[in-house]
């Protein structure tokens, strides 16, 4: 008998389709990106303010080159981040496992970090030295401060990010030479520079398969049933497959877009809130960064920044001329 065999029919792209594990993402950069020359942090953190536009010129390389253009941007409150741990792991054959974690000794970073964790005991710190040959890669732990943005919460995200270089015993001291201490976007990032953006997508509930897959409407005749699919597939075998479209949950998904340019990375929140504040936000305090376009989810959510793993080359120059500050009140 002839082998019956055929790859397997539909994209399973964004499936399945259902909430994501948190509220933030997570950090997720690939082992080949990571091995970058710059001993650096390679990601960001920031809350969703909200949305504005701005006339700038445009240095691309489209048919409006050298025009003034308006672009839609999107402002992201990015207050600095406290480095309160730093995690180490070691490679095996089922992948990077943790064997080792040094905290830092700030009561204002542990008091902080209360709100999240509650009383927690530290573990005793990790010997490096006698460990170094274990040691094939070390993360930064942070923590968000919420109390230096406009945001109103008390709790602080935490999460870990992933140091560029080669070197282990380079990145090790990096480590070591930020712990307890804050550091902020313009220390990763610089204006012009393509970045991905990483966030969990407004949450819509248990929608139908019309709103959650876009299927067709059914005309009148179809026994008054218009907003389901047409047929749920064949009579054999029996049961019901994955690629019919079906209602679910729809919204609140980790997505990431790609090469996402920042336009201005600053501390003067003067220059960018409008009259009467961002809508659903209030005002920005302290440091912020506009990305143009659209960024996913809702205002106040946290969103993740990473260096771009598919970068179009070196930052192309920014010279925006107008930032609109005008009421969205009545939008």
């Amino acid at each position: 008998m002839p082998k019956h065999s055929k790859p397997r029919a539909g994209s399973k792209a964004y499936w399945p389709r259902k909430r994501a594990r948190r509220i933030y993402p997570d950090i997720h950069v690939p082992e080949f990106f990571a091995k970058t020359k710059e001993v650096v942090p390679l990601a960001f953190a920031g809350w969703k303010v909200g949305m504005t536009h701005v006339i700038m010129t445009d240095h691309s390389n489209s048919p409006t080159k050298g025009l003034t253009i308006q672009k839609p941007v999107t402002v992201i409150e990015s207050p600095s981040l406290s480095v309160c741990a730093l995690r180490f792991y070691q490679k095996t054959s089922d992948g990077l496992i943790s064997i080792g974690e040094i905290w830092s000794p700030s009561k204002d970073s542990k008091k902080l970090l209360e709100r999240k964790l509650g009383k927690h005991d530290v573990k005793k710190n990790f010997d490096i030295d006698s460990n170094i040959d274990k040691i094939s890669d070390v993360r930064l732990i942070v923590h968000t401060q919420p109390n230096k943005a406009g945001i109103g919460k008390k709790k602080p995200e935490l999460f870990e990010l992933p140091i560029g270089g080669t070197d282990v015993k380079k990145k090790i001291e990096y480590a070591k030479s930020v712990l307890g201490k804050e550091i902020s976007a313009k220390d990763i990032f610089q204006p012009g520079e393509a970045v991905d953006v990483s966030g969990v997508t407004t949450g819509r509930g248990f929608t139908g398969p019309v709103k959650r897959f876009g299927i067709k409407i059914q005309g009148r005749k179809d026994e008054q049933h218009h907003r389901h699919a047409g047929t749920k597939g064949q009579e054999r075998p029996g049961k019901m497959r994955w690629q019919v479209p079906m209602p679910g949950q729809y919204g609140f998904f980790r997505r990431t877009e790609l090469n996402k340019r920042i336009l201005v990375i600053d501390n003067d929140p003067t220059k960018v809130i409008p009259k009467g504040g961002f809508l659903n936000y209030g005002v920005v305090k302290g440091d912020y960064i506009i990305i143009e376009g659209s960024v996913v989810g809702p205002t106040k959510r946290l969103v993740m920044i990473r260096k771009a793993i598919r970068s179009s080359g070196k930052p192309r120059p920014v010279e925006i001329k107008y930032i609109s500050q005008e009421s969205k009140q009545g939008v």
